[in-house]
């Protein structure tokens, strides 16, 4: 992703998805390998991903999640990604299993925070910068607990869909995501094409001669 110098959207999505993994794989190592708990763990990861903010905006390099970047802060960027997988997955797992909120609930509260960070984009003058990244760090637990309360049986607190049914529900929108964005992707590309086959000719205008 960082190699190709335009946005691909099956690369991109790949490796969102695979940075998703890692970001799991991560959290368990953190707070059951190293056994350092999901308080000590989030709050690791919490200054961890602060630090890279930090140093991508004393950088120089554009603070931007948005059109084409130098490679120093799309380098940036995917390392912001993976610790705020990691961090959301920890706080999931926090949700989950310390807490004790429950699956609906759990699910409930981050859609709603979700929700909230997106009305903050558009009502509030916050950096659009700074709320992407709280809404990506949510997207993290709230999938994790609409899954698992499709997916885990009623005495649990779930609806008991299993996960053949689970998963098709929660992939149904990101599929169709994915083919809107390669269908844009397409006429973007198509519209391009146009423009250089059938370049606009200008008004050639007479140059007013000196008096």
């Amino acid at each position: 992703q960082i190699a190709v110098k335009r946005y691909y959207p099956a690369l991109y999505w790949s490796v969102i998805m695979s940075s998703s993994l890692a970001g799991t794989t991560i959290s368990d190592f953190i707070d059951r390998t190293l056994k350092m708990g999901y308080p000590a763990g989030m709050g690791t990861l919490l200054g961890i991903l602060v630090f890279v903010f930090i140093c991508w905006k004393l950088s120089g390099f554009p603070f931007s999640v948005t059109g084409q970047m130098p490679r120093v802060s799309e380098c940036f960027y995917w390392t912001a990604i993976i610790v705020s997988n990691t961090l959301g997955t920890a706080l999931g797992d926090f949700t989950a299993d310390s807490v004790k909120l429950g699956f609906g609930a759990g699910a409930g509260l981050y859609g709603g925070l979700m929700a909230l960070t997106a009305l903050l984009a558009y009502l509030t003058p916050i950096s659009r910068v700074v709320l992407f990244w709280v809404w990506f760090v949510l997207t993290r637990p709230f999938g994790a607990t609409f899954g698992d309360y499709l997916n885990k049986p009623k005495t649990h607190g779930g609806l008991g869909m299993g996960t053949k049914y689970a998963s098709a529900i929660i992939a149904a929108p990101l599929i169709i995501s994915f083919c809107y964005l390669m269908w844009e992707e397409h006429k973007k590309k198509k519209s391009q094409a146009s423009r250089q086959a059938n370049p606009v000719k200008g008004i050639a205008i007479p140059e007013v001669a000196a008096v």
